[in-house]
């Protein structure tokens, strides 16, 4: 079910709009720091996974910095395309990762053949979700929003299935909900490194 999600545009075109619109959120509240006007400076990506034929700017990741000389200063927003440096998008991270939950080598196997992950990098992936997010200051605040406790050690798989919807709609509130600890900017960094 996961891998068809990956195969469907539209899924591709939604996660472009909702990051255009954070990116518009974030250059209207201006420089964090001194409340000026922030110009337009994204820089370059190579996403990895997903389909062949990305929409136009996925190549790009919004980023802005602030008009003063001085200050200068880089705002860079939250993300539903791209989990921090992180080089494969953000959907494929996650499903990749939900799907290697409860490890086979015929699972590896696929998902290096679909999306040329290697097994050692979907191994890196799981530990990071289960250490390094799990532990986190943000998770740590954020999962007691959850009726039910999130299993740390079935990340990403068991927080995706708190997230209702049709097709590819929880993984997309997944994103929205992790979208903040994409970027240092926001000082809620979870993805970065």
């Amino acid at each position: 079910m996961y891998l068809t999600w990956l195969a469907d545009a539209r899924l591709y075109e939604l996660l472009a709009r909702l990051d255009a619109d954070l990116a518009e959120t974030a250059r209207t509240a201006g420089c964090r720091l001194c409340g000026a006007v922030l110009h337009r400076a994204p820089f370059p990506r190579k996403p990895r996974g997903g389909l062949a034929e990305l929409p136009g700017g996925y190549d790009r990741r919004h980023s802005f910095c602030c008009a003063v000389d001085g200050c200068r200063t880089r705002h860079t927003p939250p993300s539903v395309r791209f989990l921090g440096r992180k080089v494969y998008l953000g959907a494929v991270v996650v499903l990749a990762t939900a799907l290697r939950h409860g490890p086979t080598r015929t699972r590896a196997a696929h998902l290096r053949e679909l999306l040329g992950v290697d097994a050692r990098t979907l191994a890196r992936w799981r530990r990071w979700w289960r250490d390094t997010f799990a532990e986190s200051r943000w998770w740590q605040a954020m999962r007691g929003r959850f009726a039910s406790p999130v299993p740390s050690a079935a990340l990403p798989h068991s927080l995706l299935q708190r997230f209702a919807g049709d097709s590819w709609e929880p993984l997309v509130a997944l994103l929205r909900f992790v979208a903040p600890t994409t970027t240092a900017s926001t000082g809620a960094a979870v993805f970065e490194g």
